[in-house]
């Protein structure tokens, strides 16, 4: 049996409200080792988008609420620049080209083949080297979570995904008291066995790793509640 690399699994966001088409879309990168989350509508997708880290999103272009094209180009504006494979039954050359127009990265028509749409993946995968690319800044300090590098005003220095991860989600809701249930969703997944023990380390790293540029960022623990960023 080949094991698969640990480094290699994606945090993927799935934007489709074809239900069938998603458990079987979700079973489908489970089985390579990638992590999903799922939104059925377009304006949950674009917060889901928000609230992330992603490394990749997956996007149907007609969604209830808000459609495809204009999700994505919302997201392009606001600054996200993780690789996009837009998936639609609308397949002519004209649906392509505005398509690829408005941001996508790649654009697979249905009906499609399972194996395709995982090597277009892992293309998209290895030309953007991961991450999904977009400079979150929260006080003196800026993440580059595509990159995994935190800069401050002492330096800069590397961080693990999960740090990241961390990291991204509470700089994107500095001043806001975050319930330790929701870092745990959101950072780890919902459907994750971890424990409630791998926070408190991880909290504990990204304070150390402000420490280390020169932030005056505080990650503030509110008793009984959960984490808040504020700067000092």
């Amino acid at each position: 049996m080949i094991l698969k690399r640990e480094d290699s699994a994606m945090q993927i966001l799935l934007v489709e409200d074809d239900h069938i088409l998603c458990e079987f879309l979700e079973q489908l990168l489970h089985q390579e080792g990638h992590r999903v989350t799922v939104s059925t509508s377009g304006p949950a997708g674009l917060e889901a988008l928000r609230a992330g880290p992603f490394d990749m999103m997956i996007l149907d272009r007609m969604l209830p609420g808000l459609d495809g094209l204009h999700l994505l180009q919302q997201a392009r504006r606001e600054g996200f620049t993780l690789p996009v494979l837009m998936l639609t039954a609308l397949g002519a050359p004209a649906d392509k080209v505005e398509g690829l127009d408005a941001g996508a990265d790649d654009y697979l028509a249905k009906p499609f083949d399972a194996a395709e749409l995982l090597a277009r993946l892992r293309a998209l995968a290895r030309s953007r080297s991961g991450g999904y690319g977009v400079l979150v800044r929260c006080g003196d300090a800026a993440l580059d979570a595509g990159a995994r590098l935190l800069t401050g005003p002492g330096g800069r220095c590397e961080v693990s995904g999960r740090e990241a991860a961390l990291l991204a989600f509470l700089f994107r809701n500095a001043g806001q008291v975050l319930p330790r249930e929701l870092l745990l969703d959101r950072v780890w997944g919902a459907d994750s066995e971890v424990e409630e023990g791998n926070l408190n380390n991880y909290i504990f790293f990204a304070r150390r790793r402000l420490l280390q540029v020169g932030s005056r960022l505080q990650i503030q623990t509110v008793r009984g509640l959960g984490y808040r960023v504020w700067e000092c």
